[in-house]
């Protein structure tokens, strides 16, 4: 499915099927609503599976992993070579987002769709990392929708394998540096309130990387236009931004919920709601990330997390986090009897 076809296969939520969750809510014995987002996001992926017999068996965790020119601006202290070192961790199970998914029971697939060198992983690569968008553009409009359609595929192909719900992780040094200038622009923000120190930096690193991203910003200020998504992202972001953003925009497609990760996730969430309204439906960020631009793009997004623990790890992280939240509510909402079931009054539902 192409981009196109995606955008036109997006059907909004199937009410109905809401309306059934909350009553199979609410008639469960236990106080009402007392499980909170949980129950509400229960509904909604009813929404999208047009059905209240909700069941999240069957997970993935899809890791978009590519490499970034502006590299060359000394805006990381980890040298390129750690993206492919860390993306083919994800397979060996070496990796943070590995261990995680392994408890979780989450199938993890980590996708080049950008690394600067061949690896082992699923091979659905782009070019061998951005150009430097210092000098010029990071990749080119083509180069940018296939990247995006990259996303929405993956999400085809786990969808015929049954999986029921994507969570979203990216792996890619200087990756940052990306999301900032990204969001600086869709947000109309200051660059120093967007920027964060990434995997690290120091106060010297930090303040180096800044003074990069307005150079960027200033170089690509009058030929990019700021009110198309598909133009910002082909100017100043990266392989795995745009594959992200095509997890998302494939789930609405799909009719599978994908969760939003850390602040890169969430720039691709906001890229891809700008492509398409329709889209946000289908997202559900985990959790908020420390980094600066965290919070802001949730708010650009209208959405609310359900964690909030300080982190900013990215891999997937957070998503492989909710996870277990979720197998936790839904053996409630599957297994639990009713009011009737135990005979005693049901509440009156007061909203």
């Amino acid at each position: 499915m192409n981009l196109k076809r995606a955008l036109e296969a997006i059907k909004p939520l199937d009410q109905a099927a809401i309306a059934r969750c909350k009553e199979r809510w609410d008639s469960i014995g236990k106080p009402l609503y007392s499980l909170g987002k949980l129950e509400t996001e229960t509904a909604r992926i009813a929404g999208m599976f047009g059905t209240s017999d909700v069941r999240l068996d069957k997970k993935a965790l899809v890791i978009m992993c590519a490499d970034h020119g502006v590299l060359e601006e000394g805006v990381s202290q980890s040298p390129v070579e750690v993206t492919a070192i860390v993306a083919e961790n994800f397979m060996t199970m070496e990796a943070s987002a590995s261990i995680m998914a392994r408890r979780a029971g989450v199938d993890v697939f980590p996708v080049d769709i950008g690394v600067a060198q061949d690896t082992k992983i699923i091979n659905r690569k782009i070019a061998y990392g951005t150009k430097n968008m210092a000098k010029g553009c990071a990749m080119t409009r083509e180069q940018a929708v296939k990247g995006i359609e990259v996303g929405i595929r993956m999400v085809e192909e786990l969808k015929q394998k049954g999986y029921q719900i994507v969570c979203t992780g990216e792996m890619g040094v200087g990756n940052t540096t990306a999301t900032s200038a990204m969001a600086a622009v869709m947000l109309g923000a200051s660059v120093e309130t967007v920027t964060g120190r990434g995997s690290g930096l120091t106060d010297q690193g930090l303040e180096k990387k800044i003074q990069v991203i307005k150079k960027v910003l200033d170089f690509h200020s009058g030929s990019m236009d700021r009110e198309d998504p598909i133009d910002i992202l082909s100017h100043v972001g990266g392989y795995e931004i745009a594959g992200m953003a095509g997890l998302y925009i494939g789930g609405a497609a799909c009719g599978l919920p994908v969760v939003a990760d850390g602040v890169i996730s969430a720039v691709a969430a906001l890229t891809a709601v700008r492509i398409d309204p329709r889209v946000r439906d289908y997202i559900m960020p985990s959790h908020v990330s420390k980094e600066p631009a965290g919070q802001m793009l949730l708010d650009a997004l209208d959405m609310t997390p359900f964690l909030t623990c300080g982190m900013h790890l990215g891999e997937g992280s957070g998503g492989l986090m909710l996870m277990p939240l979720f197998d936790m509510a839904l053996a409630v909402y599957n297994s639990m009897g009713t009011f009737e079931d135990i005979n005693i009054d049901a509440y009156e539902p007061y909203q």
